[in-house]
């Protein structure tokens, strides 16, 4: 219980201290106009109130990523709640504040055109092709997650759900933001928050299990997995949302679009990431608690963490309470696949610099988009599942170097960006050489030496690009002058 309230402590110190730091080093402006008055068009660009727009924030970024990736990477041990804590307070809120602030700063950009701003046309290239794909991924696992657990639930067909969902997100993706989003979201996450808060009271009351008994200070050092799965780089892909997460930076410029100005930026980006973290962490803790540890764990949950949430839930509040918990479950995941399949259209408008005012133009860009998505739901889950965790990851690599040669260009301190983007780079780059299925299949050691050699040359070239740039900015205004 005491290790529990300390990472929980730990996060929302971070909010307060890191986050206040960082944002000093991005140096907000009151009275700068933000892209929701000055772009206002009544579908994507609509000022919305500070609380709205955080929940929206957190809906939009939770999906079941923090859900399914905790449960995962509790097979590991009380190291995975370790990663959440650090990860979340310098890297994941960091990454999304500034994938937020920065779209605040460039009109409501999404993240393939501040790559290309602050990297190069080629980073700008890359991250249309990435970050589509990303979004698809995202949709596609969005849409599978959440029919299967409404299938488990009713005894239906799990094919009628998806099709259902399907709907849904065609509709909520080509409506004015204000409409579904705005409107609904806001109670979804007051569920949200029953199901978080509910189940920690449920498990902390209970008689049969007490939270992380067990488990001692030094577990939190070490790899606990019963299959002997090396923790290196694994842990860091298998937790991703609660941590950091790419698929953050795809949803932070749609409320960046939102905002009504610059100083709520880290109560919406930095502190909705925070409350991810919170929610990660209570998923972890009772995936390592419910079932008795790591071996209990891995045997509960049979290959698929939906079948872990359903039994916590259900163990710990009962039919009703459980229902309503599991309801929860089901609503990220779909409250999150809409806005990507949304994204992905606002990506595709800005590319082809196609004004989304009318509804025929959305639908343009839209029907393709789904038209892919049915065809990627017909992929095995666990496939799709690595796939997604790898491009997640990657993704946030380059928000994390966009935001790094931001601040260099700025000459401001570029660090808070440059060092956790160094350690993904490591970890996406070793992952890749290593793995068999989706990489070279490379010894641990070589790959973790070749990413590490890899990091810091990119780490270099970033810095090189930061100064460039700062230099043309710097001769640009001194024309002005």
């Amino acid at each position: 219980m005491l290790w529990f309230l300390m990472c929980v402590g730990l996060l929302v110190g971070g909010y307060f201290i890191y986050g206040t730091f960082v944002e000093k080093v991005f140096g907000i402006n009151k009275q700068r106009q933000t892209p929701a008055y000055a772009q206002n068009d009544g579908v994507d660009y609509v000022p919305m109130s500070k609380g709205k727009v955080y929940l929206i924030q957190l809906l939009n970024i939770a999906g079941v990523g923090p859900i399914f990736g905790p449960i995962l990477g509790a097979l590991y041990g009380p190291a995975a709640m370790l990663w959440i804590v650090i990860g979340c307070i310098f890297a994941g809120a960091v990454h999304d504040y500034f994938s937020g602030m920065l779209s605040v700063r460039n009109n409501g950009q999404s993240v393939p055109n501040l790559a290309g701003k602050y990297l190069g046309k080629n980073a700008k290239n890359f991250m249309n092709i990435f970050a589509l794909v990303l979004l698809l991924l995202v949709g596609v696992v969005f849409i599978s997650a959440p029919a299967g657990l409404l299938g488990k639930l009713t005894g239906w067909n799990v094919t009628m759900f998806v099709g259902i969902i399907f709907v849904y997100y065609l509709i909520a993706t080509i409506v004015p933001i204000d409409k579904i989003i705005g409107r609904l979201y806001p109670f979804f996450g007051a569920l949200l928050v029953f199901m978080s808060v509910g189940l920690t009271i449920a498990i902390v009351v209970s008689d049969q299990h007490t939270l992380l008994a067990g488990f001692g200070p030094g577990d939190f050092l070490q790899n606990l997995n019963p299959k002997d799965a090396p923790l290196w780089p694994a842990l860091f892909i298998t937790i991703a949302c609660g941590a950091v997460s790419g698929f953050h930076a795809t949803q932070s410029p749609l409320m960046a679009r939102c905002v009504e100005n610059e100083s709520s930026g880290r109560f919406v980006f930095y502190g909705a990431m925070i409350g991810e973290g919170i929610i990660a962490l209570i998923w972890c803790a009772i995936a390592l608690s419910f079932f008795d540890g790591v071996q209990g764990l891995s045997d509960a949950m049979a290959g698929n963490p939906a079948n872990v949430v359903y039994g916590a839930s259900t163990g710990l509040l009962g039919a009703v309470g459980g229902f309503l918990a599991v309801l929860g479950v089901i609503i990220l995941p779909i409250t999150s696949g809409d806005t990507a399949f949304r994204a992905a259209r606002l990506i595709l408008a800005e590319y082809f610099n196609m004004p989304q005012t009318k509804i025929s133009k959305r639908l343009v860009l839209a029907i393709p988009l789904f038209v892919l998505g049915a065809i990627l739901t017909q992929v095995d889950f666990g496939v799709i599942w690595r796939y997604f965790g790898v491009a997640n990851q990657a993704t946030a690599v380059m928000m994390l170097w966009t935001a790094s040669a931001y601040l260099v260009r700025h000459n401001k301190l570029h660090w808070i960006c440059t060092i956790p983007a160094m350690f993904m780079t490591d970890v996406v780059i070793s992952f890749l050489l290593n793995s068999n299925t989706l990489g070279a299949g490379l010894p641990m050691t070589v790959s973790t030496i070749a990413g590490t050699i890899m990091t810091v040359l990119i780490t270099g070239l970033v810095i090189y690009i930061g100064k460039g740039k700062a230099q043309e900015l710097a001769a640009a205004e001194a024309e002005e002058v």
